[in-house]
C-alpha cells in the first residue's frame, strides 16, 4: 500500500492521535499493574457515553475484567493511553481494579491469573 493510498477495507484510520485522549497526560495516581483485573461497577452501566467515547468502549470491554494490557490490545491504543483512561474511570468510580498476586498468594490464586493471561492471549 502506498503513502497516499486510502487504508484498507473494514480498518479505519483515527483521526485523533492516541495521547490528545488524554489531554497529553501519560500517569495515573492509581496503581494499575499491567496484569491486574478491571471490573466495571454497576454505576457505570447506567451512564449514557457517546457512541465513539473510548471510556464507553473500556466499560463495556470491563464487563468481562480484562487486564489493563488486554484493554490496550483489544482498543488497538498504546498501553500508557489505555492506562490513563483506566485510572481516570476508577477515580471516578466507574471501575474496580482487582488485586493482583502478592508474596502471599495461595496456588490457586497463581494458577488463576496464569489461566486468565492465557485466555486473554488467545482472545488476541
Amino acid at each position: 500500500m502506498g503513502k497516499h493510498d486510502p487504508p484498507e477495507a473494514g480498518h479505519e484510520a483515527s483521526l485523533v492521535r492516541p495521547y490528545t485522549l488524554t489531554a497529553g497526560r501519560t500517569t495515573t495516581s492509581v496503581d494499575l499493574p499491567l496484569e491486574a483485573p478491571v471490573q466495571t461497577l454497576q454505576s457505570a452501566l447506567f451512564h449514557r457515553w457517546p457512541p465513539d467515547d473510548m471510556r464507553g468502549k473500556i466499560i463495556q470491554l470491563c464487563v468481562h475484567s480484562p487486564s489493563v494490557a488486554e484493554i490496550s490490545a483489544r482498543l488497538d491504543v498504546p498501553l500508557g493511553v489505555a492506562r490513563v483512561l483506566v485510572g481516570d474511570l476508577v477515580t471516578s468510580g466507574y471501575l474496580r481494579v482487582q488485586p493482583t498476586l502478592t508474596d502471599r498468594s495461595s496456588r490457586d490464586e497463581r494458577r488463576e491469573l496464569i489461566g486468565r493471561t492465557l485466555r486473554g492471549l488467545r482472545a488476541l
